[in-house]
């Protein structure tokens, strides 16, 4: 791991594209500006690791759901022929 020290208002940069600015130090909390490109996702760490959590707990679909789903999709495509 990396450690920096930084002032405010002092940044970092991240390759050509992601620069981190420290904004406002009140008390044990520290306000951080992100720049970065918005195809990059930007989440707090206990929000990303919810993410990957419902993420996988999705795709592990029992198969009856998965019948299920297919079941519902034929009929629907077949409705729409009709």
């Amino acid at each position: 791991m990396l450690v920096l020290t930084r002032k405010l208002k002092q940044a970092i940069q991240i390759g050509d594209d992601i620069e981190i600015t420290v904004l406002a130090i009140q008390g044990d909390q520290v306000k951080l500006g992100i720049h970065a490109p918005k195809h990059i996702d930007i989440h707090r760490k206990e929000v990303y690791l919810a993410i990957q959590t419902e993420n996988s707990a999705a795709s592990h679909a029992s198969v009856s759901s998965l019948k299920q789903l297919t079941e519902q999709l034929m009929q629907r495509k077949g409705g729409e022929q009709a």
